[in-house]
Order: C-alpha cells, then sequence, then structure tokens
C-alpha cells in the first residue's frame, strides 16, 4: 500500500518512497528542556508516533530519532530564575516529558540524542563550514554566511525581506549581512562553555539537529518533522548548514509539519491565562492520556487545532465509548489483532487521522450489532488493533474504568502530579474491594440497610457497583 505525505520542501503530497529500500530514518526535533511540556509540544510527538507505528506496520525498519535540546539560552536563564544548577533543571525537566508523553502512549524514539553529547561533531561542522566559506569568525562568534548559499531559503520559500523579519535576528555589528545566523557563540565562566578553535563557548540552536542528525542517520536521511513553527528560521538553517557543509548533498528527502495550536481561539501564553501543561491536563482526566491523544488526533496534523476544555470533555465520552464496547465483549475470545484495511488506508493518505477516527466509531458501532459470537471476536480483534495503530484502546476494560491509568504509566513520578480534581477519587483499590466483601457480607445476612449505606457511600466517593442477581460482578470509577 502506497503511503503518501505532504512534502512542504515541494508543496504537494507525494508518494512515500525511502532512500534505501525497506528502511526509513527519520528525525523529528525533540523539545529544549526548560520547563513541563505544553500541550503545544505534545502535538507533533503524537503525530509522529501515529507516523511512526504506521510505517512499522508498513512493514519498514525505521529508526526514528527524537533530540534532546539540553544547552540553550532558555535553559540557562530558567536554571537561573529557579535558583537550580542547569544539570538539575535539565533532569528534572526531562524525566518529567519522558513521563507526560508515555501518558499519552507515545513510544519512546528508538535514539534520543542530547545536544551536550555531540558538541565535537558541531564544532567539525562549523570548521568545515568556515574551510568551504560559508561561515565566519567574527568577535568570538562564528556565523553562517547566507550570502554564500544561492538558494538559501528554498524551504521555506520566503523572500530576502520576509526572511530578515521573519528570523528575529540579532542586531550585531560584526554580522556581514543582517540574516547570518549564529553557529558559535562564546561563554562566560559561569555559564556553560566547551573549548573550541574560537574560544570557550556554545553552540547556536540550528547547528545542533544538523550535527545531531548527521550522527544518527547520516547525511542524507527520509523525514525530518516538527511543528510549522520551525520551517523558519530553525529548519531553513538546518538546510543550509547541512548542505553547504557537504557540498550540496541532500538533507532530509521530505519534510513533514504539523500545524499550530492555539487554545480557546487564542495563542497560547502564561499572560493570557490559557498555558495548558500536559500535566496539568492529565489532572483534568485523572491520568487518561488516551482523551489527550484521541482529542489531538481528531484534526488534521496540517490543519490548526483550536484546544478547548469542552472538546476535552468530549474527547473523554469518546474514548469511553470505545472502551464500553470493548467491556460488553470482554469474555469473547480476541480474534485476529489485524487493524482495518480502510483504516490503514486512510493513514496512509497524508495520516488522515479524523477520517481513522471515523472508522474506529464504525466498528463500535457494529460490535455493538453483531450477534454471532465470532463476528464480536473478529470485530473485537480489528478494533484493538486499528485503535493501537493510533496508539489508542491499550489498556482493558476494567483497568480503563477502574483508573489504574496513572499509575502504569509512572505519571506520578514527581510529587508534584496530581491526577485527581475530586479527593473522593483518591479511594484505593484495597479499599474499594474491602467495601465490596463487607457488603456482600451484609447482604447475606439480610441487612440491606447497611449493604445500601455501602453503596451508597462508594458512589459518593465516585465508585459505581455493577450489580447482577449473583453480586457485585464490577465497579467503575465515575
Amino acid at each position: 500500500m502506497a503511503l503518501t505525505l505532504y512534502n512542504t520542501a515541494k508543496r504537494e503530497k507525494q508518494e512515500f518512497v525511502p532512500l534505501v529500500p525497506g528502511k526509513v530514518g527519520m528525525y523529528v526535533c525533540g523539545p529544549t528542556v526548560y520547563d513541563l511540556a505544553h500541550i503545544g509540544n505534545a502535538r507533533p510527538v503524537v503525530i509522529f508516533d501515529v507516523l511512526a507505528r504506521l510505517l512499522r506496520h508498513l512493514g519498514y525498519d525505521l529508526t526514528y530519532v527524537r533530540n534532546i535540546t539540553d544547552v540553550e539560552d532558555k535553559i540557562i536563564t530558567a536554571a537561573d530564575a529557579n535558583g537550580e544548577s542547569i544539570d538539575e533543571l535539565t533532569r528534572r525537566t526531562t524525566e518529567a516529558y519522558h513521563a507526560d508523553m508515555a501518558a499519552l502512549n507515545a513510544l519512546p524514539p528508538d535514539i534520543e540524542p542530547r545536544a551536550t553529547e555531540h558538541i565535537d561533531g558541531m564544532i567539525k561542522m562549523i570548521t568545515t563550514l568556515i574551510d568551504k566559506g560559508h561561515a565566519y569568525e567574527a568577535e568570538g562568534h562564528v556565523l553562517f554566511d547566507v550570502t554564500s548559499m544561492a538558494d538559501y531559503g528554498k524551504l521555506s520559500g520566503r523572500n530576502r525581506a520576509d526572511m530578515i523579519a521573519g528570523a528575529r535576528v540579532e542586531v550585531a555589528p560584526y554580522k556581514k549581512d543582517p540574516a547570518d545566523f549564529v553557529l558559535w557563540k562564546p561563554s562566560a565562566d559561569d555559564i556553560p562553555g566547551w573549548e573550541s578553535p574560537w574560544g570557550r563557548g556554545r553552540p547556536g540552536w540550528h547547528i545542533e539537529c544538523s550535527a545531531m542528525s548527521e550522527a544518527t542517520l547520516g547525511i542524507t536521511f527520509d523525514i525530518h518533522g516538527g511543528g510549522r513553527d520551525l520551517i523558519f528560521p530553525h529548519h531553513e538553517n538546518e538546510v543550509a548548514q547541512s548542505c553547504c557543509a557537504h557540498d550540496g548533498a541532500e538533507f532530509a528527502r521530505y519534510w513533514v509539519h504539523n500545524g499550530f495550536l492555539t487554545v480557546e481561539g487564542d495563542k497560547m501564553s502564561k499572560s493570557l491565562g490559557n498555558f495548558r501543561t500536559v500535566r496539568d491536563l492529565l489532572g483534568e482526566v485523572r491520568g487518561k492520556g488516551e482523551a489527550i491523544r484521541l482529542k489531538l488526533l481528531e484534526t488534521h496534523y496540517r490543519r490548526p487545532l483550536d484546544w478547548t476544555s469542552w472538546g476535552l470533555e468530549d474527547a473523554m465520552v469518546r474514548i469511553d465509548s470505545f472502551y464500553y464496547a470493548l467491556k460488553d465483549v470482554r469474555d469473547i475470545k480476541t480474534g485476529p489483532l489485524v487493524p482495518d484495511q480502510d483504516l490503514v488506508e486512510a493513514l496512509c493518505d497524508d495520516l488522515n487521522t479524523p477520517l481513522a477516527l471515523k472508522i474506529l466509531k464504525d466498528l463500535t458501532s457494529k460490535l455493538w450489532a453483531a450477534e454471532e459470537k465470532s463476528e464480536r471476536s473478529k470485530i473485537k480483534g480489528k478494533l484493538i488493533a486499528s485503535g493501537n495503530l493510533l496508539g489508542l484502546l491499550e489498556y482493558d476494560q476494567k483497568e480503563w474504568f477502574q483508573g489504574e491509568i496513572s499509575q502504569r504509566r509512572e505519571v506520578l513520578a514527581s510529587d508534584d502530579i496530581d491526577i485527581s480534581t475530586n479527593e473522593n477519587a483518591n479511594i484505593s483499590r484495597i479499599e474499594i474491594d474491602e467495601l465490596i466483601a463487607e457488603r456482600l457480607k451484609e447482604k447475606k445476612n439480610k441487612n440491606f440497610s447497611k449493604s445500601d449505606e455501602i453503596r451508597d457511600h462508594l458512589k459518593s466517593r465516585g465508585i459505581i457497583l455493577e450489580d447482577m442477581p449473583g453480586g457485585t460482578t464490577d465497579w467503575k470509577r465515575a
């Protein structure tokens, strides 16, 4: 089955053909670890996780690389403001990032390079650029000379004036051209720095990804991903550095970018009070990150996404409906775990996740309507496999409804995480089981008022019992 992706560099959807048959190299820009990840950070993680799952389903041998930027001026500023060391800050925020993305069912990348581990590679690439006449040293800085590259701007398609304005470039007297960007800059003794031919300093942001992608995937690789906000200047400058360092050799063959994300109709900003971290949202859904993931997939990845509170509530209802359908057939053997072919075709059409989710919903309707046990078994297997291809339905129904999600995903690794907006929801599973056993004992003794009292107490704590003639068969958290 052919996979098509919208290639930003070509401004059109193209059939994906890897550089090496059967193998795919994919590099996605990861976080700068100075704070907790927000929902805008999570969107590309979920999108490219679906693409990675799809590529592997199609039989490709995928090497998925997503970096960690652990040296950058924002990190230095944040560590100083927090009164902690840079090492402490980057360790803490990296651990939080891993936990939050795992809670969204995002699989870890195959390789996760850190900028501080590739300084030598950056220095080598900068030296090459200087030797080839594409970079120059000035007052302890090394800058890329944009006028040395005839087709600079080819990825974003911006004209000269737009590039200078859009880059928000630092005005500096030592620059030959206003659009020239920093490859290396000096470091004072109290901030991170490495020895180099140009003195003690640290790399610019753009050179980091050029060096890390080359070290992990080679000079030319298949897919480079990230948000639209990275097209210029970050990805444009990656192209410039990498192509010029290797005499025009192709860098990334397919550029895939997800659309912008707003919150309640506005650009996300702490000053507007609409800043949504993944951690806060996990608290709103009691650790059930699949609801957040579903919401991110409801809009096609290339379109803008407006994040709303009511939209997350609706996503929670929708994901519950899938699990209710599976709950209805929990005693039926699961059929072959093969995803629905129409759903696979939807994803192969430039990751059409809205259509894929509609097909997933249609499968639940078929499951409810099916009468033959063999047919229900077959649809059950197809529903689970289809959901898994989207990174959904990865729990059994009891685990989902009884609220063990956060513990399994280790979202509670830090003290500052609260998965519940209602303190009553924190009743433990052991306490629930003990109260159910006590209720059963009272019913056997025909003490029905006491039995009802226990049931009502559990209900007040957000626990709904499911009673059958033979007794309590199950329970769920409201």
